[in-house]
């Protein structure tokens, strides 16, 4: 069996807009009714939503046979994390909290297995190799996997340049909650000292030839990160799509006094 080639990765190295839905809710029934949407990536959140390892894996089995490609968002960049991910076949991987270049370079290295990197080698009794049905998996899985830096905060912003130095990642992804809230807007994405940081962090991040993500949820802003030069957007979350869906249906047929609550 040859080892499978990433089209996210591809597409977001060619500079092609790649939408993408995150996956909340922690189940592998909803991740596979969202694969059906056509998105072409679909986030898996294991740092804000309730996942485990085992959860991750159901989600990742239960899209696999879709076109939308699986990104694995754990719940901080460690190596122990980052190396169960590959194993269980997370081949695109979102790390959040990066803020210095020597963070950027332990990611890249904990992605890589010797010599380049330090990723433990156990490939035999990991579904990414498919149990070593994959032929010469050890040697050529580094060229696949997508790895993205999320920069969210003052002092990832404050260290970018030096983190656009280090070689061997995909993209850096900006996190517009966690930056606001850095920046002393929480809740305030919009707040114009918020967005001055986001459009020069995006200049810095494209001249650098990395590829720029983002999350939004809202139209006009979805356009105007895509005018600024972001590939790799989510527009859309699953819980936030659930709960709409729900209260706008029940507050088309029932009564608007609120429910009350048990005593």
């Amino acid at each position: 069996m040859k080892i499978p080639s990433n089209p996210l990765k591809a597409a977001l190295g060619g500079n092609r807009v790649q939408f993408g839905y995150w996956l909340a809710l922690a189940s592998p029934y909803t991740a596979e009714i969202c694969a059906t949407a056509g998105f072409d990536w679909l986030m898996i959140d294991g740092e804000h939503a309730p996942n485990d390892i085992h959860s991750i894996l159901a989600q990742l089995q239960a899209v696999a046979a879709y076109p939308s490609q699986p990104v694995v968002r754990p719940a901080e960049g460690t190596l122990a994390n980052i190396k169960q991910l590959l194993d269980i076949g997370a081949h695109n991987l979102l790390i959040p909290m990066i803020e210095t270049a020597d963070q950027a370079r332990q990611m890249v290295s904990a992605t890589r297995y010797p010599p380049d990197g330090s990723r433990g080698v156990g490939a035999a009794i990991a579904r990414s190799s498919r149990w070593l049905a994959i032929d010469n998996y050890d040697f050529d899985i580094n060229d696949q996997i997508c790895l993205l830096l999320q920069i969210e905060s003052r002092a990832g912003l404050d260290n970018l340049d030096r983190i656009l130095e280090v070689d061997g990642y995909d993209g850096i992804f900006i996190g517009p909650s966690d930056l606001a809230a850095s920046l002393d807007h929480i809740g305030n994405t919009r707040h114009p000292d918020v967005q001055s940081e986001i459009r020069t962090a995006i200049a810095k991040i494209r001249q650098a030839g990395k590829a720029v993500g983002i999350l939004s949820t809202e139209d006009d802003m979805i356009q105007a990160y895509r005018e600024l030069g972001a590939v790799f957007i989510a527009i859309g979350i699953d819980s936030i799509t659930l709960a709409n869906s729900a209260r706008a249906l029940a507050g088309q047929y029932l009564k608007k006094e609120p429910v009350p609550g048990r005593n």
